[in-house]
């Protein structure tokens, strides 16, 4: 009976090592370091413990020795960088590309005066949000999909940084420029001649948004092997886990404005023109976007709307990610999220993040552009589009509406 219970005790220590010497060497070859978060993951007395099912949330035997085992080897990582001191940010950007050129920077200083009881409106933002993924009679596409439902591909808007203990879902047309820049620093992803940048604004724009630059869920699987979807769901539990939304037709308005309004040739091939073809009867059509500008040939806002109303549309492929509903993104029935930040309350949120992920003393977060779309803007912009086309539209984007919080826009929906 002893030499049994001692056979099962040596395969179950020869596993566990097993396993650590792979998550070792994959750690070893990979771009990103692998630092398990430890100390504050979860800012004490702020961010609500999270609360699930016990057979879906608890760890095995297993599970837990590794994760304490890789906690305690690597906690001087964290501890070393705490250490860092403040780091000033540049007095102006270099503005090398032509939506930035547009857009322009608002570098007004902000008035800390104005700081909202944000504990209070995350406390309301993750309440609302839960309640509405628990409610049987309010229903999405893949609200009702767990976790490990979820296509490894539609994880490849969840940056970690494994320095800090922190996950971020980015969502394009909401500041995720500048959140990428700020994970790019805190997880030192990214090297200027050997040296990690320090300040946000000195990452040149062709490398925040290159896929390569970040470590994103979907790419556990070729570091981690089968054991990438154990160390997400040991990530999630531990880490500090937000995005940053925006009203929906209004990201719209902004996604329109910067991808058809502005010269973008890949944007131009892959989308422009079909738009022009299916939807404004042109034939013969530039090659090229600078020609069509020229010959004042150029999508409408209504081809636009068009097109995503249009059932074949998503035949052919998914949204792309610049109009791509939030929910499709992020997945937040299925990650429950510790901060829920918007860009119409974007300054406060930024601050108060910041604070709670205690980096607030590494850098200052990018200021913010001075001609953001504005939410008064949408009545002008939805004027030529026939009211049937707005419901519809609002039905396609209505969980996003919904789940953050944004009140239906009636003053577009009725006649």
């Amino acid at each position: 009976m002893t030499k049994a219970r001692l056979f099962r005790l040596s395969v179950v220590v020869g596993s566990v090592f097993m396993i650590l010497l792979i998550i070792v060497y994959w750690d070893n070859v990979g771009t990103a370091h692998f630092y398990l978060h430890t100390s504050f993951s979860r800012p004490h007395g702020v961010l609500p413990t999270v609360v699930k099912d016990d057979s879906q949330s608890s760890l095995s035997d297993v599970d837990e020795f590794l994760e304490k085992l890789l906690t305690s080897e690597l906690r001087y990582h964290v501890d070393r960088k705490t250490e860092q001191p403040l780091l000033q940010a540049s007095s102006r950007p270099v503005i090398s590309n032509l939506e930035e050129n547009v857009r322009g920077y608002d570098w007004s200083t902000r008035d800390a005066r104005t700081m909202l009881d944000q504990e209070k409106i995350q406390a309301e933002r993750r309440k609302t949000l839960r309640e509405l993924c628990a409610n049987s009679s309010f229903a999405f596409p893949t609200k009702d999909r767990t976790f490990e439902d979820i296509p490894n591909f539609e994880l490849n808007h969840l940056i970690v940084d494994d320095r800090h203990g922190i996950i971020y879902c980015y969502v394009p047309k909401v500041a995720c420029t500048n959140w990428k820049r700020v994970m790019i620093v805190l997880s030192e992803s990214l090297m200027d001649q050997g040296i990690p940048y320090v300040d946000p604004l000195d990452i040149p724009r062709e490398h925040v948004h290159n896929s390569s630059t970040h470590f994103t869920f979907n790419k556990f699987w070729r570091r981690y092997g089968k054991f990438s979807r154990h160390l997400m769901k040991i990530k999630l539990k531990k880490y500090t886990k937000f995005l940053f939304v925006r009203d929906p037709f209004v990201r719209l308005i902004s996604a329109f404005r910067s991808k058809f309004e502005l010269e973008n040739d890949e944007f131009y091939r892959r989308f422009a023109i079909p738009m022009l073809k299916l939807y404004s009867n042109h034939t013969s059509i530039p090659t090229s976007v600078s020609k069509a500008f020229e010959a004042g040939l150029r999508v409408s806002f209504s081809d636009f709307i068009q097109y995503l109303l249009d059932p074949r549309t998503e035949k052919l492929a998914p949204f792309n990610e610049h109009w791509r509903q939030v929910y499709r993104l992020c997945h937040p029935c299925q990650i429950e999220y510790d901060f829920i930040g918007k860009l119409e309350t974007l300054d406060e949120d930024v601050a108060h993040l910041l604070q709670l992920l205690k980096v607030d003393h590494l850098l200052h977060f990018p200021p913010s552009y001075r001609n953001r779309t504005a939410s008064s803007w949408e009545e002008d912009w939805f004027a030529k589009i026939p009211v049937a086309w707005r419901q519809q539209l609002y039905k396609l984007y209505e969980a996003d509406f919904v789940l953050f919080g944004y009140p239906k826009p009636e003053h577009l929906l009725n006649d």
